[in-house]
């Protein structure tokens, strides 16, 4: 059986996350990198090549078991059924829900308003417009505070690594990094 083949950019949070579950999870896997910002053209994943890996021509994708796979929480949640060893949902029902509605907010409520597309959109003259993002990214943030009081003990969720900290880590360190946290 040949390893998984992540396409992945070091500075995508959402191909972060799921280098964080497929470590923790021990899978060896390859990684082939896409390069998603590129001065004055569009990255790679906009080529026809990717296009025919995800039509959405986002990343990550992984390719494994002879299948595609794209979206970060879709191939998480993979992961989780394929790979039983190190659990990345807690075994209680509750605490389960409560890890993906964590990953949930920050994939959903937070990340998408990082993402350079959804910034160059958002001003008429296309340029980047992090003081609009920082400001919603920070109410994100704000209210990820008040749900994780609920539910932190070491992690997001109790005393366990769980997907929602796969999901946490990176979306901090791209905030920080764009001066937007």
């Amino acid at each position: 059986m040949s390893k998984p083949l992540l396409y992945s950019c070091w500075m995508s949070s959402c191909a972060w996350r799921v280098r964080i579950a497929l470590h923790l999870k021990q899978i060896d896997f390859n990684v082939k990198t896409i390069s998603i910002l590129k001065t004055g053209e569009p990255g790679d994943q906009y080529s026809e090549e990717f296009e025919k890996i995800n039509p959405m021509k986002y990343i990550p994708a992984l390719e494994i078991h002879g299948h595609t796979l794209i979206e970060s929480l879709s191939i998480i949640n993979y992961l989780e059924e394929a790979y039983p060893k190190r659990r990345l949902l807690p075994k209680d029902i509750f605490q389960r829900t409560k890890a993906r509605a964590i990953s949930d907010v920050i994939c959903s409520g937070i990340q998408p308003l990082q993402n350079l597309k959804v910034q160059k959109f958002s001003r008429p003259d296309g340029n980047l417009n992090f003081e609009w993002a920082s400001f919603w990214i920070s109410q994100g943030f704000s209210s990820l505070e008040n749900i994780l009081k609920e539910s932190t003990g070491d992690y997001c969720v109790g005393n366990e690594i769980t997907m929602a900290d796969c999901c946490l880590v990176p979306q901090v360190a791209n905030a920080r990094r764009s001066s937007m946290f």
